[in-house]
């Protein structure tokens, strides 16, 4: 497809896009690089007719489809919305996989084919809102790709991927840009294809250089955000540093004995023995689908099988009498499905204020010092004029950026991040992994950590838990690496 931008412009107090000129020519492959903002979206949006805009778009005939972080959002909401499992006697876990990408096409043949081509064939059954990230994003890219497309818009697909998928998925793509043209829009260098032909880079929305790939290898931007973030962090952290306070329990921290986790089609994992002293940070490692974010959500209290394991936190039995409350106030969480859940209609002053009450929405009368604190946050996120915006109606890193903050805000005993720089922008990657580190180092809280970007990984976080594939029992198992 040709695509033409002349004098574009999206304009709204949050999503912006601003495009003097810009062309897309047949068969070219373009990537979309953003020192800062959430473009991907709101240029999918644009391309494929969902977004207002003002000035020219020309584009010649054919069909275009978008995958981005909103519309898996958008389809989690959709699902959660139709849950039936009060009207059953079982629990509703959505539409299955093959009916999602199915009902895009109305052809089994494709939908057979889409689900052997991104190793769903072992999930074709099962429901959309039991899905992890990693997986719930192939299906993402199956349903865009059974609309049968000529051009694509892909949102930072890697993102939520395990390494093993990361690179089949790549050699996928590889191969589907021989006949679908595609604009991948990136976050980390690693991510950028080789069969790419052109980088246009945007900075919060407008759009700033159009290069070619070799010309994006020698740029000097990624030095220059890197410094940015580093300056950026260290001003975090000495707001952390400045409200520091302790909680003292004795060993263990956490311990899980003999843990299992199954439903009525199959186990997740099995005999998983886990123990987190004091001081020690730990990155739990593993596939999509091996139970990472279940386990962590056992931790936190939100998965109902905690209470049918053998659980000890913070010097208590887990169902012994004690209130869910009583231990999330020691917690800091981010994650993919508290985002989600995170449906509120709440500012984002109130988002980071919800932190100091463990609360999604704010339903309590902060203090004076708490109000101080969440907006000297905003400032640092360089979200300040943010703070009454409603927090739906601010962009997907934008609201992580949020509930990062109002996980830390409250500095808590452990801090558990799954998956935190899911829908982030290159600038907030690094100033969030940059923080974390120091957090980490100084130990002002215990980090549990998972990312699937080898990148990613912290200096100071040396103990890992591992989930590994037990062919005998069919379901996961996990070692624990300990330095």
């Amino acid at each position: 497809m040709d695509i033409n931008f002349e004098c574009l412009i999206v304009g709204s107090e949050i999503s912006t896009l601003n495009v003097e000129s810009w062309t897309i020519e047949n068969n070219e492959s373009w990537a979309v690089f953003s020192t800062e903002g959430d473009i991907g979206s709101v240029l999918g949006g644009v391309l494929c007719g969902t977004v207002e805009f003002e000035g020219s778009l020309s584009q010649s005939e054919g069909h275009i489809s978008q995958v981005s972080l909103v519309e898996q959002q958008k389809l989690l909401e959709e699902e959660r919305a139709k849950d039936d499992t009060d009207f059953l006697d079982r629990i509703d876990t959505g539409t299955s996989v093959y009916d999602l990408i199915f009902e895009q096409c109305d052809d089994a043949a494709l939908t057979l084919k889409l689900v052997q081509d991104l190793d769903l064939t072992h999930l074709k059954d099962s429901g959309f809102r039991v899905l992890s990230t990693g997986e719930t994003r192939r299906v993402m890219l199956a349903r865009a790709l059974a609309e049968k497309p000529d051009f694509m818009v892909l949102d930072n697909p890697f993102t939520g991927l395990d390494i093993a998928h990361r690179q089949s998925l790549a050699d996928y793509l590889k191969s589907l840009s021989q006949t679908v043209q595609m604009l991948i829009v990136f976050a980390r260098d690693e991510d950028l294809p080789d069969w790419i032909d052109h980088v246009a880079m945007f900075e919060r929305g407008k759009l700033v250089e159009a290069i070619d790939k070799t010309s994006w290898d020698n740029h000097p931007i990624i030095q220059q955000i890197a410094a940015q973030s580093e300056k950026q962090s260290e001003e975090m952290m000495t707001l952390i540093r400045k409200y520091q306070y302790d909680t003292s329990f004795d060993n263990p921290i956490f311990e899980l004995k003999n843990g299992k986790v199954e439903y009525t089609d199959k186990t997740i994992f099995t005999d998983v023995n886990w123990r987190i002293n004091k001081g020690e940070h730990w990155q739990v490692k593993g596939p999509n689908g091996c139970g990472k974010s279940t386990i962590l959500g056992m931790i936190f209290g939100d998965h109902p099988q905690c209470y049918s394991n053998d659980i000890h936190i913070f010097g208590k039995k887990r169902g012994s009498g004690e209130t869910v409350w009583e231990i999330k106030k020691h917690i800091g969480m981010v994650s993919s499905a508290l985002h989600l859940q995170y449906r509120v209609s709440c500012t984002a002053l109130d988002v980071i204020l919800s932190g100091f009450y463990d609360s999604i929405g704010l339903y309590s009368q902060p203090s004076i010092q708490e109000k101080a604190i969440a907006r000297e946050w905003l400032d640092i996120l360089h979200m300040g004029q943010y703070a009454k915006t409603p927090f739906r109606k601010l962009e997907y890193g934008q609201q992580r950026l949020l509930l990062i903050a109002r996980a830390i805000v409250k500095q808590p005993t452990l801090l558990i991040l799954d998956e935190p720089y899911q829908g982030l922008d290159y600038l907030g990657r690094r100033l969030m992994k940059n923080t974390l580190e120091l957090i980490a180092r100084e130990n002002l809280s215990q980090l549990l950590y998972v990312s699937h970007y080898q990148d990613d990984e912290l200096e100071s976080i040396r103990n890992m838990l591992i989930f590994e594939f037990d062919e005998t029992r069919k379901c996961y198992r996990a070692e624990t690496s300990l330095n």
